[in-house]
């Protein structure tokens, strides 16, 4: 099962792969996370060297725990993408030093502490506890690859726990000829898609690995969390 925590304390922070890589300076690490892409541990060794300090910094800023824990993942997933192009040497300071990656990242939560328009509490449907953010990260990457029609059908099924037959009746009604039975095999080939496409490193951190075979099951688990675009599905640009 997914591994999880009443209070969340960055347990992904005793996994042996990512005590490995603690010896990596901030540099090392974001040069290793931006050569290899389909490895997940240099970004979760980011994400647990400083995870901490930020989670802090929301949680002084947002009263609500769900808030924050919400704008704690919604600060991850913007860290996640800008660090690909993230280049700390091109920000010297009058001195001549360059930018820490600390500092970036303390920079960059304050902006979205700001910036970000909070949704209201009740319309939250994130958990820390079930998708910690580098998991969601990849999640939601691996996502993304997906075609258009698989992706809906896999956020019908488990953010909006529709059946295949009210999926397939809601797919017909918008002109696609597609029965339950079909509903049924495309889903299979989605999650077989989220199940190969993870990367290897992420599974074995945030899944116990003596049930690596039941990754797929606890995707499917781990789906139902985030609340993903819901007037998404009527408009079918997801």
């Amino acid at each position: 099962m997914l591994k999880a925590e009443l209070n969340y304390k960055f347990p992904e922070s005793n996994h042996s792969i990512v005590k490995s890589l603690f010896h990596h300076s901030d540099q090392e690490l974001l040069t290793l996370f931006q050569n290899y892409p389909d490895q997940g541990k240099y970004f979760v060794a980011i994400f647990c060297r400083y995870g901490l300090i930020i989670q802090t910094l929301i949680q002084n800023s947002v009263r609500s725990p769900v808030q924050a824990d919400y704008l704690f993942a919604q600060t991850w997933q913007h860290i996640f993408y800008e660090l690909r192009g993230l280049d700390l040497r091109a920000g010297a300071d009058e001195a001549g030093g360059n930018t820490t990656l600390q500092n970036w990242l303390i920079n960059v939560t304050a902006i979205l502490i700001n910036q970000t328009e909070m949704p209201a509490v009740e319309s939250i449907r994130y958990s820390l506890q079930i998708a910690p953010p580098p998991l969601w990260c990849y999640v939601k990457q691996v996502l993304e690859q997906l075609e258009p029609l698989l992706r809906l059908i896999i956020l019908m099924s488990q953010t909006f726990h529709w059946s295949e037959i009210r999926i397939a009746a809601y797919l017909q009604a918008e002109g696609d000829n597609i029965s339950s039975e079909q509903v049924k095999s495309l889903l299979q080939e989605g999650y077989h898609h989220l199940d190969t496409n993870l990367p290897e490193d992420i599974k074995a951190i945030y899944f116990n690995d003596d049930d690596l075979e039941q990754v797929s099951t606890e995707i499917n688990q781990f789906l139902k969390v985030p609340k993903e675009a819901e007037a998404s599905v009527e408009s079918r640009n997801i």
